[in-house]
């Protein structure tokens, strides 16, 4: 199979392509960043493209199984319009493309909670996005739904801490379904997804994530 990867550099796209890059049953790997990338495999191509120019790389999107993980905070977008630039219209214009390019199958990373009717901004920009992929109507979707990730090496402050704190409460037998979730067990469930053979649109919740990374291919 080839897979096709936007939000390669970020801690669930990392793990994604290094497991891909091991995985047999994949063949080709193409991923899509803003800058050039270190990884080093030969099964991966690594297309730098402008995310605001997708007329000039949407020809590129062509493959089996197209994955979207890429995403940023508030704080580093430094803006509403930009997280919203990042987080919803580049990964729109990736699936777009997928679509247009007869890609029949779409993994979304999104997020717990995500709703259009959310009034809480970021929640809201996650239902959208949701929807408007839901719409173009893929052969198979997938959107997968965590709460809090645990990142290698994280150096958000705030994260950091709240992960220390819900693994706390969750050692007392409290908030169990709102656990931390490695990038890396997100993305080997990802995987798992992707070699389910249906015509289906699915949604996996954080409960169901872990045990979802243990399924049988």
């Amino acid at each position: 199979m080839k897979a096709l990867v936007i939000g390669a550099t970020g801690a669930t796209g990392k793990d994604l392509v290094d497991q891909l890059s091991h995985d047999p049953e994949f063949e080709q790997i193409d991923i899509f960043v803003r800058r050039r990338s270190d990884f080093h495999n030969d099964k991966i191509t690594a297309h730098v493209v402008d995310f605001d120019r997708p007329e000039e790389w949407k020809h590129l999107v062509k493959g089996d199984v197209a994955f979207a993980c890429l995403g940023t905070t508030l704080k580093t977008a430094g803006s509403k319009d930009n997280q919203w630039k990042i987080d919803y219209d580049y990964q729109y214009n990736f699936a777009k493309a997928a679509k247009e390019n007869q890609v029949e199958d779409f993994v979304l990373v999104s997020a717990y909670g995500a709703s259009p009717d959310s009034k809480i901004f970021y929640s809201r920009m996650k239902g959208e996005l949701e929807e408007a992929i839901k719409n173009l109507k893929f052969e198979k979707t997938t959107f997968f739904k965590p709460g809090m990730l645990e990142r290698k090496n994280s150096d958000r402050n705030g994260e950091v801490f709240g992960l220390k704190a819900l693994k706390f409460v969750n050692k007392l037998g409290l908030f169990k379904s709102q656990q931390p979730l490695p990038t890396s067990v997100l993305a080997k469930a990802m995987i798992n997804a992707s070699k389910i053979k249906s015509k289906s649109f699915s949604e996996v919740s954080l409960h169901s994530i872990f045990s979802f990374a243990e399924k049988c291919k």
